[in-house]
């Protein structure tokens, strides 16, 4: 075989993602506070940048920046010397603390509910502070109390121990087998009860012990017979133990009282709160589409740089090329959020089209949907419609739901136009909420229910899959269980 060299011509089409194509679509799909964060960043790093206070997202961002409105640059506050000052040199700044909180507080000092400051300024205690903390007032030596602290640092969100005694002894090194017991023993004994278990039924245990309950019916129940307990099969229950169904009853009150993951009580996870990005509005017999822009950063080029690029014969070309290349990054972003904006408008527009009935009167009212007719609807890809409905909320009359709730498959209809298969859901906790507890419907009675008198062809197994999904349990452990031997 020869190898030899050669060049060759070939012509291709080919799709280029280009910088300001790639920015576009990253901001398509973010979420309203990754928007806001990702705006902070790019007024940050460009200089040319500027957040407008008291007008709306720059209407003219796709514009020349030449058009762009003059701004007065605000004047320098002046430094004050404190040594100079006579009046501030006066200051006692050491009690100034002490003499603020007594004065903000002065008119309302007959409270005793007032939090003081550090209250506000304290971080709520986690699970793992909150053991160190009574573990450091325990009667266990300096050793233990450092194996104590390994054991604390490896309990998980539950409360509940991922390690055994064999690994906290190789792991300390200086911990006999019945130190480590001891020790384990002792954070077990802590608050919350429960705590230190490896597992729920273990936690249970403690939890009934703690409430002087550890040879009780309650705690043979959980020892011996927790699958039964699980499945509510309390008939079976009563009779392994002996014990009349009343007596299992009663003990399952105690039982469903305790905390079966007794850390997450003090998890530091904060609440995630949802700002919608649109508001749908009915005004009379029309709904209103309102795009939330509060929380935004209000863009504009700066003033200050268009003046620098005025004055060319006095500024170095490589600091035009620099700011005329920030000044178009600039204007790309205020016109990519414009787009952004305008697309989201568009596809709510399009849902609100399609699912007007969902809107006037509620979830069982939701047609079946997929992206491709909005897309079509709006002349648009079906992969801009799925960047644009991810992470993005609408506050209905109906409740506030992300974009993408309204995208559902169809379940077929005797006679008429489909259903959505979220209307169907709606539709089954209905009925299990409505029927009757000692004699729950099972998944074919409920397919069944809604053949006959809906005309809805729904399949067992769809009912079983949506009522999991649900969170449902299945109709033998929703029986409501006879009181009586």
């Amino acid at each position: 075989m020869v190898l030899e060299l050669r060049q060759n011509l070939k012509l291709a089409q080919q799709l280029v993602m280009t910088p300001q194509l790639q920015q576009a679509i990253k901001l398509l799909q973010l979420a309203r506070l990754e928007l806001a964060a990702t705006i902070q960043q790019e007024i940050e790093q460009n200089p040319v940048l500027e957040e407008e206070i008291g007008v709306g997202l720059e209407s003219d961002g796709g514009a020349d920046p030449e058009a762009l409105p003059e701004v007065a640059v605000p004047e320098r506050t002046s430094e004050i010397n404190v040594e100079n000052n006579s009046s501030l040199a006066e200051i006692d700044w050491k009690d100034y603390e002490n003499e603020y909180e007594s004065a903000s507080f002065s008119k309302q000092a007959d409270s005793n509910d007032l939090p003081s400051r550090m209250d506000i300024l304290t971080k709520k205690p986690d699970l793992h502070s909150h053991l160190e903390w009574q573990l450091k007032f325990s009667d266990l030596t300096d050793a233990e109390k450092e194996a104590g602290m390994f054991v604390i640092g490896n309990l998980n969100r539950d409360g509940f121990l991922d390690i055994d005694e064999e690994d906290l002894i190789r792991e300390t090194g200086c911990c006999s087998p019945e130190a480590a017991r001891k020790v384990i023993s002792k954070i077990q004994e802590m608050d919350p009860p429960g705590v230190g278990a490896r597992n729920v039924q273990e936690s249970l245990l403690l939890q009934l012990e703690r409430l002087g309950l550890a040879d009780s019916l309650a705690s043979i129940m959980v020892s011996n017979h927790l699958k039964l307990l699980e499945t509510k099969n309390y008939a079976a229950i009563a009779k392994a133990t002996g014990r009349s169904v009343a007596e299992v009853v009663a003990a399952v009150k105690v039982i469903v009282n305790l905390d079966p993951f007794p850390g997450r009580i003090y998890s530091d996870e904060e609440p995630q709160y949802i700002i919608p990005d649109v508001y749908v509005h009915k005004v009379g017999d029309e709904f209103v589409i309102m795009l939330n822009d509060d929380g935004l950063p209000r863009l504009r080029v700066s003033s200050y740089y268009r003046e620098i690029l005025k004055k060319g014969c006095n500024t170095p070309d490589d600091t035009r090329e620099y700011i005329q290349g920030k000044i178009r990054s600039a204007t790309w972003l205020i016109k990519s959020i414009q787009q952004r904006q305008r697309t989201i408008y568009r596809t709510v527009e399009s849902l609100l089209k399609f699912q007007r009935e969902f809107f006037e009167k509620g979830v069982g009212y939701l047609k079946p949907l997929i992206l491709r007719d909005v897309a079509d609807d709006i002349s648009m890809h079906e992969s801009t419609i799925s960047r644009v409905t991810s992470n993005k909320y609408v506050h209905t009359p109906q409740g506030i739901f992300e974009l993408k709730y309204f995208f559902n498959t169809s379940i077929d209809s005797v006679e008429g136009d489909s259903v959505a298969s979220t209307s169907v859901k709606a539709r089954i906790r209905q009925v299990i909420q409505a029927e009757n507890p000692d004699k729950p419907l099972s998944d074919q009675a409920i397919s069944d229910m809604f053949r006959k008198e809906e005309n809805i062809v729904v399949a067992r197994r769809t009912v079983a899959k949506y009522r999991e999904q649900l969170g449902i349990l299945p109709s033998k452990y929703r029986k409501k269980p006879k009181l009586g031997r």
